[in-house]
Parts: structure tokens; C-alpha cells; sequence
């Protein structure tokens, strides 16, 4: 996101009305829905923790313990006992 001033995008009659309820602060103004991303599409972080939580399931399978997958992954196994009921539940 990056800040662009108001009096080079707004109508003077807007800028005016605005200035009425939040004269000289921050102002965000939120995407319209339709334009909105949801978490990690812009950067495909979804996908690549989807593939890391598949591999952590697929390593738990052969055997490995949380504690074993939590230094592989330099995860806590708090986080790798999670991942696991997540991809137990992915199964069923």
C-alpha cells in the first residue's frame, strides 16, 4: 500500500467535505470487495504452506515424531501437532 496525497486524486469539493470529519490524519480507505485478495494470492504463500504442511504430514506417516519435525521445519511442535490434526482431519 502506498500513500497518495488527496489533493492530487480528489475533487476540491471532496477534499472539502472530507476535511470536515478527518482534517490532517491518516485516512485508509478499504478495497471494494470485488477487488479484495484473500490471504496469500498475491504471493502464493497459501500454496507453499499447503506443500510444507503435505510434506510434514507425509514425513509424520513415516514415522518421524513432532519433535523430529519440529527441528526439521524449525517449527515448534506445538505448531507441527497442529499442522498434523489439520491434515489428519484433511484425510478423513
Amino acid at each position: 500500500m502506498r500513500y497518495v496525497r488527496a489533493q492530487e486524486l480528489l475533487p476540491e469539493s471532496l477534499l472539502k467535505e472530507l476535511q470536515q470529519y478527518a482534517d490532517g490524519v491518516y485516512l485508509y480507505i478499504p478495497r471494494k470487495q470485488e477487488n479484495r485478495l484473500s490471504w496469500g494470492e498475491r504471493t502464493h504463500s497459501k500454496q507453499e504452506t499447503a506443500r510444507r504442511n503435505a510434506a510434514i504430514w507425509a514425513d509424520a506417516v513415516q514415522g518421524n515424531s513432532p519433535a523430529v519435525l519440529a527441528e526439521r521445519y524449525f517449527l515448534s511442535e506445538k505448531t507441527i501437532r497442529r499442522i498434523l490434526l489439520e491434515e489428519r482431519r484433511k484425510q478423513k
